[in-house]
């Protein structure tokens, strides 16, 4: 009998349990002009059109390159968390194929071998003239005049504001196939990603794990747990291979 599919749709509260900062919310990377949550008084400083979107770079690419080394220097020393390597051990019973609107990668560092990235990758560089050409950075950075075997300047492999999400049409062929839809860590409010939801079979069991679920989720068919991603995954993760008959490597031990 073959597996039935798992699709996740991870958010970036995955990612801010293993200390990566968010880029909404009162811990979030970009400036909205409001008060933060250290109790100085003090605004976040970063502005999204400083440093993530097409302007930026042709304003000024040193300091966009700059903001995304600082982000891969965090992303390097950030290690995955329980729900991270939940998800991997899911594969034991499951084809799962994780769809995440994260940069980082900590999910394939965690053992899961189906991502796709909706908003790019900040661990690989890209060609700013050839677009097909990416590079692996591993434990280097971007700088200026690091260049493609074209000759044009390398960028970050990210999605910036204002840019075409160019993975959302195979993200949407991946939601159509899932017997099981698992979304983590997002509000389900940010789109176009918001609106991969809407594509799943009505049959689908939907499952949402996430402390701060909105009303208009909870009203619907998900089955919602309220719960930060390390405590509700691995509950999940569980109860999914229990029901398939499986005994994970994580619950033996």
């Amino acid at each position: 009998m073959p597996k039935q599919r798992v699709v996740v749709l991870s958010g970036a509260g995955i990612s801010a349990e293993s200390g990566l900062g968010t880029f909404r919310g009162p811990e979030g990377l970009w400036d909205t002009g409001e008060p933060n949550s250290h109790g100085d008084g003090g605004t976040r400083t970063v502005r999204v059109e400083d440093v993530a979107t097409p302007s930026a770079w042709v304003a000024d690419p040193a300091q966009v390159l700059r903001f995304y080394n600082e982000r891969r220097a965090q992303v390097r020393t950030a290690q995955p968390n329980a729900a991270h390597r939940a998800l991997a051990t899911l594969e034991q019973g499951f084809e799962v194929d994780t769809i995440t609107q994260n940069i980082d990668d900590l999910h394939e560092r965690a053992g899961s071998s189906r991502v796709l990235h909706l908003h790019g990758e900040i661990m690989v560089a890209r060609s700013t003239a050839h677009s097909e050409h990416l590079e692996p950075l591993g434990d280097q950075d971007i700088h200026l005049g690091d260049m493609c075997p074209q000759g044009s300047q390398l960028r970050p492999h990210v999605v910036w504001f204002g840019e075409d999400v160019p993975a959302m049409s195979v993200a949407a062929e991946l939601v159509t196939q899932a017997d099981i839809l698992l979304c983590v860590g997002t509000s389900l409010q940010v789109y176009p990603a918001a609106s991969l939801v809407f594509l799943a079979p009505d049959e689908v069991r939907r499952i949402v794990v996430d402390p701060n679920i909105p009303e208009s989720i909870t009203r619907t068919a998900f089955e919602c747990l309220a719960k930060r991603a390390t405590e509700g995954v691995p509950q999940i993760v569980h109860e999914l291979l229990r029901d398939a008959g499986i005994e994970s490597e994580e619950n033996k031990s």
